[in-house]
């Protein structure tokens, strides 16, 4: 074959699997990777499929159709730009780059300005799903301009999930839209698993085995919970270590790693002005479990509650199983309403008119976060585009308003026994904030006025008419 559909650039494991998936949907793909072996390993070892493999840049680009698109799948950051630059030249006007890579979106924004000023086009499209998905068919979150969009959505729409027969993938706005969208998904995916981890966390303080927790995790999974996180973690706790024999994941090292798009998205929100303490509070807890030197050293000097443990497996399992579900549900509908919160906020900002239904459509199949209410959040912002905040849409305020009870329990429980819980709690806190109507604000924009002349507004006086007191009593010295 002379001319090829797609090229591809970079060949980790993701980047593979997506060259396969898009081959196996009937587009031939001309590769390249930094290191030449690797780029001939990978198609000496498909040699029915309808792949090239380019030593340089300037092969891969001669093989390609008219125009030609190709997507970049290299490390965040300089790389990107790297093979951005090298591109260019190469390129004919009206070629197509496209970045498939966790990029910042506001680098997206730079990169797409740049790219187009040189007469070519550009898509910073999210990709979710890890390598699995990646294979089999990713959530996709594409932004640009439309007709790049139209050119890719072929080859896109072949290659995404689908969920009842509609693929998850659809052109998110224009700018770094599709990037931002991606990088909110990642830090709704740290939420997800960190409050999977606090559950599990106070099973294990009560007495809970493992495989009291794969049964329970798939109980969970046929009911409103179902999701590909609740999925893996009932299988996780199955999974026997071939070293020991001992339940691998009490042989793995509490230490998570994080790869920066969760505090990308904890950093966007500060910026925004939008509250996300689910969220944040998943970042916080990765970095003090990497703090694990530390940790063990505290452990031994710092005081906690004694015998909780005994006090909790004397409790009612049946009972705490049903309490921390709807500690879950309900905190996770707030990491939800948080992200789509800050979704919309930077939208606005940056005129992205975005729609918060086609999103969670797109996310139902294929990326990390899938699951089932996914589908009613789909449904609330269907029936009200300007819904303000996902807890006020009638599904979910009945949700919350009846897992409040248990929710509260839990927390306390966790808060007395020393079993930290900061999504959960952050998540309530969120919520009793959202649902006040007066606030103790009152008495900080008095210390603001006290010390710095900040100015206050008055409960008895309309909006946005600010009063300043110069009586303040004096400080005795």
């Amino acid at each position: 074959m002379s001319n090829y559909d797609f090229g591809f650039i970079g060949l980790a494991v993701m980047g593979q699997n997506l060259v396969l998936n898009i081959e196996s949907r009937g587009f031939s793909v001309a590769v390249f990777n930094r290191t030449a072996s690797v780029t001939d390993a990978f198609v000496a070892d498909h040699p029915d499929k309808s792949l090239y493999s380019a030593h340089s840049l300037e092969e891969l680009v001669t093989k390609l159709n008219r125009p030609r698109m190709i997507q970049i799948m290299v490390q965040a950051g300089a790389p990107v730009d790297s093979v951005i630059e090298s591109l260019i030249p190469l390129l004919d006007e009206g070629d197509m780059i496209i970045d498939g890579g966790n990029t910042l979106y506001t680098d997206t924004i730079r990169r797409e300005e740049y790219v187009v000023s040189k007469g070519l086009r550009y898509i910073g499209a999210g990709v979710s799903g890890g390598e699995e998905g990646a294979l089999k068919g990713p959530s996709i979150m594409p932004s640009g301009d439309i007709s790049s969009w139209k050119l890719i959505q072929p080859i896109f729409e072949a290659i995404a999930a689908r969920v009842d027969d509609e693929p998850c993938v659809t052109h998110i706005g224009l700018g770094g839209s599709g990037h931002f969208v991606k990088m909110v998904h990642n830090g709704i995916e740290y939420g997800d698993m960190q409050l999977i981890c606090e559950a599990y966390h106070i099973f294990k303080a009560a007495g809970f085995s493992n495989s009291e927790l794969a049964d329970i995790f798939d109980e969970w999974n046929r009911g409103d919970l179902e999701s590909y996180l609740i999925e893996i973690t009932a299988n996780i706790f199955r999974q026997k270590d071939i070293t020991t024999d001992n339940d691998l994941v009490d042989m793995i090292l509490d230490r998570a790693g994080q790869k920066g798009t969760g505090r990308w998205t904890a950093l966007a929100a500060v910026e925004q002005a939008v509250p996300l303490s689910t969220i944040a509070g998943s970042v916080e807890a990765r970095t003090l479990s990497s703090m694990l030197d530390k940790r063990t050293k505290a452990a031994d000097i710092l005081q906690g509650p004694d015998n909780w443990q005994l006090a909790f497996i004397a409790s009612n399992k049946a009972a705490l199983v049903k309490q921390v579900h709807d500690a879950l549900y309900a905190s996770k509908i707030v990491s939800y309403a948080q992200g789509l919160d800050l979704i919309a906020s930077v939208g606005t900002e940056h005129q992205w008119n975005l729609d918060l239904a086609g999103i969670a459509r797109i996310w139902r199949g294929g990326c990390i976060i899938r699951a089932r209410f996914l589908g009613h959040i789909t449904e609330a912002y269907t029936a009200n585009p300007s819904l303000t905040n996902l807890m006020l849409a009638p599904f979910f305020t009945e949700v919350m308003n009846r897992s409040q009870s248990d929710w509260r329990e839990v927390v306390s429980m966790a808060i007395k026994g020393g079993i930290p819980v900061p999504s959960f709690s952050g998540a309530l806190s969120y919520y009793d904030a959202y649902r006040s109507s007066r606030l103790p604000a009152n008495l900080l924009q008095a210390q603001r006025d006290f010390f710095g002349a900040h100015t206050y507004e008055r409960v008895d006086s309309p909006r946005g008419e600010f009063f300043h007191t110069d009586n303040w009593p004096e400080l005795i010295q």
